[in-house]
């Protein structure tokens, strides 16, 4: 793969911007060749992630969301490391104090920094292995350790998180075929706890479950960031979700983020054209306000990440645009809000009156 690396972003950093942020992510990018022909030559680059910038402070949850195929989850499989990113830097602050660049590192000091970041994957049906008894596929982690803990102490610490994620000790010895799909996903969840780590990437982590179930793990994992001081990046699609469980949302569009703000902020007005649309799709729960908003129907294909068109990325199904918004990219700019720290990418984003989510009145 070509190398779109510059000097500034593969140089491994010594400090935080921040001494509050646990990671910071500054133009992050992620190309996946196009290989064509009988010599798999590479005809060109799908930009997955394409110039992506965002914080995560210690002990919060950002929630990234997005249509299919935005690069979202690329960027969680970048931040753990089972992609090798294109280009950037992502600054990680270690339980030790210790400040990395994830993008940079190798060897021993990633392996040690895998047990601080781990993931939770969206399907609990094959994110587990079958083949492994629910002790082996929580523990697994701790078995490859360098200097892995005695058996009874590996059993002490699966019991405890069967426990803790409301399964019983005792499952440890079945396999998971045995279990529904929302006590998967607390196995899963169990896994990912069993290092200690500080930062979770949850990936479209209720997304597969039924509603009921869906409510049950997002309060246990709500339960457990209190209770282990845990930061979660909670990708989804879905923000009905993400108004729930998360404190800040980032909003992506074709490799790039369009929008960021509070959720307060984000769902009481949004600023950018996309953002209003996904708004227009959450459900109301008070059924006097339902017949007050129009969902938003969005015409029109997303755009190849292989071949964007010029301009804004969304401009071709914006009902606002205009013609600059087709010769000239937006940057992520700051726009007046409470917090001092909302970005959008819309030339319009301080003319546009959008509509965001209703909010529940008796």
């Amino acid at each position: 793969m070509a190398n779109y690396s510059t000097p500034e972003t593969v140089a491994t950093r010594t400090h935080l911007e921040n001494e509050k942020n646990l990671l910071e992510v500054r133009n992050l990018r992620m190309y996946f060749p196009i290989r064509q022909g009988l010599f798999s030559r590479v005809s060109g680059y799908v930009k997955a992630v394409d110039g992506v910038s965002f914080d995560i402070k210690r002990g919060e949850t950002l929630g990234l969301v997005g249509e299919s195929g935005c690069g979202k989850s690329t960027i969680g499989r970048c931040i753990v490391r089972a992609y090798e990113t294109t280009g950037g830097s992502m600054i990680y602050r270690s339980a030790h104090g210790e400040v990395n660049d994830l993008a940079q590192i190798k060897g021993v000091p990633l392996r040690q920094l895998r047990k601080d970041i781990r993931m939770v994957f969206q399907d609990p049906y094959s994110s587990l292995n079958p083949r492994m008894t629910v002790f082996d596929n929580i523990s697994e982690a701790l078995q490859n350790d360098d200097n892995p803990p005695s058996r009874n102490a590996l059993r002490d610490r699966v019991a405890y998180l069967l426990r803790r994620v409301g399964l019983r000790p005792e499952y440890m010895l079945r396999y998971p075929h045995a279990f529904s799909g929302g006590e998967r996903q607390r196995i899963v969840v169990a896994r990912a706890l069993v290092t200690n780590p500080r930062l979770i990437v949850a990936d479209e982590a209720v997304s597969a479950l039924d509603v009921s179930i869906r409510a049950q793990i997002l309060n246990l994992l709500e339960e457990l960031q209190a209770e282990f001081q845990l930061t979660y990046l909670f990708i989804s699609h879905d923000l009905a979700v993400i108004r729930h469980i998360c404190d800040r949302v980032a909003v992506m569009y074709v490799g790039k983020l369009v929008e960021t703000g509070t959720i307060d902020e984000l769902y009481r007005q949004p600023k950018h054209p996309y953002t209003e649309a996904l708004l227009s799709s959450v459900p109301i729960s008070n059924p006097r306000q339902r017949g007050n908003r129009a969902s938003i129907q969005l015409t029109g294909d997303v755009a190849d990440p292989s071949n964007p068109p010029t301009g804004c990325y969304f401009h071709p199904r914006c009902s606002y645009a205009q013609e600059k918004c087709a010769k000239t990219e937006p940057t992520l700019m700051p726009v007046q809000s409470d917090s001092g720290k909302r970005l959008v990418a819309c030339h319009y984003a301080d003319d546009l009156k959008l509509t965001g989510v209703i909010h529940d009145e008796a």
